[in-house]
């Protein structure tokens, strides 16, 4: 097999994953949100196939350079993604989540604040924002502009920060139920963690909840401490007011 194959079938292959993952996750929240706010999502349905469709067309384009960076690390071991645990100290396991997650964040809230501009905004960002209110199905749904803004900066930084594999698909982990559950329409997280010393810098679905519904402000994406350097935090709003949408469907229900 010729090194352009290899790179077009490991393409195929990330694109295929990417996909998967996304309807598992996405289709499991989506389906405790049925089992816990019944008639959560009642009406939305032709905004979730919106959603879904976008979010499919984004998986295509998450998946190429997902592709590029699986064929370089197997076939050629450009990439710093290493598989020996002893390689590195102990310690570096969770310096190295930690160093991905803040990456990730910094390039996110950067990229976020850009597509809130008129301009990308009008262009790219309004795809994300047409879920009205978002749901469990919105964490992937952009513009193919924006999809490729998120879908470059993992696949980047495992050239750039030795990380064990493991720790890798720890990272993606954590991104995939942040994404999704930050949308979802109803907080997953106890009144005490959200309100406590973590949710201060922790972003959850009653912070996100708050950039949906301004348009403005609580552009990260795992952390708090971004907005709050800028002055870009809007806070939480009342934990009630998270909550809204599901009591009013369980009582609807």
């Amino acid at each position: 097999m010729t090194s352009a194959v290899a790179l077009l079938w490991s393409a195929l292959a990330m694109t295929l994953i990417v996909g998967v993952r996304y309807l598992i996750s996405s289709g499991g929240f989506a389906l405790a949100t049925r089992l816990k706010h019944p008639g959560l999502y009642r009406g939305l349905e032709p905004q979730m196939w919106r959603e879904i469709g976008w979010s499919l067309a984004s998986a295509a384009i998450y998946g190429i350079p997902a592709g590029v960076v699986a064929w370089g690390w197997q076939a050629h071991g450009w990439t710093r993604i290493y598989t020996d645990v002893d390689a590195w100290p102990l310690w570096y396991l969770p310096v190295s989540l930690f160093a991905y997650l803040l990456a990730h964040d910094t390039w996110f809230y950067w990229t976020h604040r850009w597509m809130h501009r008129p301009r990308p905004f009008r262009i790219a960002h309004a795809v994300h924002h047409a879920s009205r209110p978002p749901t469990a199905w919105a964490a992937m749904s952009f513009h193919p502009v924006e999809a490729l803004t998120g879908a470059v900066v993992i696949p980047a930084l495992v050239f750039l920060i030795p990380i064990h594999v493991a720790v890798l698909g720890l990272v993606l982990t954590i991104m995939t139920v942040m994404g999704v559950g930050n949308h979802m329409g109803w907080e997953m997280f106890p009144r005490a963690l959200v309100h406590g010393p973590v949710g201060r810098w922790l972003i959850t679905a009653t912070h996100h909840e708050q950039h949906h519904a301004a348009y403005r402000g609580n552009y990260g994406l795992y952390f708090r401490f971004w907005d709050k350097i800028c002055g870009t935090d809007i806070g939480l709003g009342s934990f009630a007011a998270a909550h809204r949408r599901g009591e009013r469907a369980a009582a609807d229900g």
